[in-house]
């Protein structure tokens, strides 16, 4: 049996300011803040007034649109968001 080395993608770091760029180019002006939970898992609050007259999942489908292609694929960056906030202040 071969070991196989599985390629631990881009520093979490990178991957937040990913992430963040995606986010403000759909929601321009928002007020973000990411953390890592682990390997491509990340907790993400966005704060923006684009979210108001929203139900809960219309915001997150905003965020979630901005950031699927992140997750996309055999080898995604972002293989789960554990937690999503959306707020209008």
């Amino acid at each position: 049996m071969a070991l196989q080395i599985i390629n631990a993608g881009p520093p979490a770091e990178e991957i937040i300011e990913g992430i963040r760029k995606c986010i403000l180019d759909a929601i321009p002006g928002a007020e973000i803040e990411i953390s890592s939970g682990g390997p491509g898992h990340f907790e993400i609050r966005v704060t923006s007034p684009a979210f108001a007259g929203k139900s809960r999942v219309g915001q997150q489908q905003l965020v979630y649109g901005a950031i699927a292609h992140l997750m996309a694929g055999n080898n995604p960056v972002v293989h789960a968001v554990d937690r999503l906030e959306c707020l209008t202040e």
